[in-house]
């Protein structure tokens, strides 16, 4: 298309855009700044929009132990639902800004070994976690568990205080600071891809099994993880095959206040009806306190505290900040489960 057809297309779509705003005029109102800055919370490469504040290791050790470690594992070594933030780094990758491994290949990758730019990473958790209940850690949170994750990863020390004010140091540190280049196909059209593959079928091994623990109705419910991870090298999360599409079924009226407070505080993406998921079914739990006079003040504690060991290996993480009586109630509703 030429310069002058660019043009006259332009001027078309302004004309359209005008019309359109004259016949529905007096519709709506402008957004108030407070309106906009609810919505403007993102975190620029150059650091613009970071909010004052800051955050120690061992106070981010504090907050993940209790928001992010039942799904991010302790060191960040991850589950077997999710990959992995840590690992893949090496002193020299820290000294270059390049991590070595992301060529070479042979291992999967974490969050540490792609990381270029750390705002990313602050923004990523300041807007979306923790998953069950985005936006509700503070800033001085956000600090803290960053720069957490930077200890774990060696690019911090156990005693560093992440804070606005030394953003830009710490990202000069970063393993993969120097990993983003607009220097490659995909950004100037007139260069050359910088990707190249030679196909290889020759002395492969054998097909490796794979299993699940996932129940039947539960696997492929959110597709083929391994493909959408695009991983290299050994992987610790299970393939699912993708469920075939399934007429969504009517939501369910809810009746018990129980019920709505464990699927508004996030129990119920652990915790299914009758079959085991990633924590034990609600009916499980029911039919093992069944008859227990003290099992309601026992379970309410126990919601409160957290833990792990009584069904497995997954931690439980601890809800303390919730009210005694919702607490009783979703406590109450559980323990009638069938």
């Amino acid at each position: 298309m030429s310069r002058w057809n660019k043009a006259l297309c332009a001027m078309a779509l302004v004309l359209a855009a005008n019309q359109a705003w004259a016949q529905h005029s007096g519709i709506g109102r402008a957004a108030t700044p407070a309106e906009i800055a609810a919505w403007d919370t993102d975190v620029r490469g150059d650091f613009k929009g970071l909010p004052p504040g800051s955050g120690s290791v061992s106070h981010g050790e504090v907050v993940w132990e209790a928001k992010c470690a039942s799904c991010h594992g302790s060191f960040g070594e991850s589950n077997q639902f999710f990959p992995p933030l840590i690992g893949g780094v090496t002193a020299e990758d820290i000294r270059t800004g390049r991590v070595a491994g992301l060529a070479k290949g042979g291992e999967q990758r974490s969050t540490v070994m792609k990381l270029s730019k750390i705002s990313t990473l602050w923004d990523y958790i300041n807007r979306a976690m923790p998953w069950q209940a985005p936006k509700t850690l503070t800033a001085d949170e956000v600090y803290a568990l960053t720069a957490y994750i930077l200890h774990q990863g060696n690019i911090v020390p156990g005693s560093f205080v992440l804070s606005d004010k030394n953003m830009a140091e710490v990202q000069a540190r970063l393993p993969n600071r120097n990993g983003m280049t607009r220097k490659h196909g995909l950004w100037e059209t007139r260069g050359k891809p910088d990707v190249k593959a030679v196909a290889c079928m020759r002395n492969c091994g054998p097909e490796p099994r794979i299993t699940s623990q996932l129940p039947d109705h539960a696997a492929g419910s959110h597709g083929d993880l391994v493909e959408q991870y695009r991983l290299f090298g050994p992987v610790r999360m299970a393939a699912l095959p993708v469920a075939s599409a399934v007429p969504a079924a009517a939501p369910a009226v809810v009746s018990d206040p129980g019920r709505s407070l464990a699927d508004k505080n996030g129990c119920l993406a652990c915790h299914a009806p009758k079959q085991r998921t990633i924590g034990p079914a609600l009916a499980e739990i029911a039919s093992k306190y069944r008859g227990d006079s003290g099992a309601e003040s026992r379970l309410v504690a126990k919601v409160r505290a957290g833990g792990q060991g009584v069904w497995g290996t997954t931690p439980m993480p601890p809800f303390q900040n919730l009210q005694e009586q919702d607490l009783r109630a979703m406590v109450q509703w559980i323990l009638k489960a069938e």
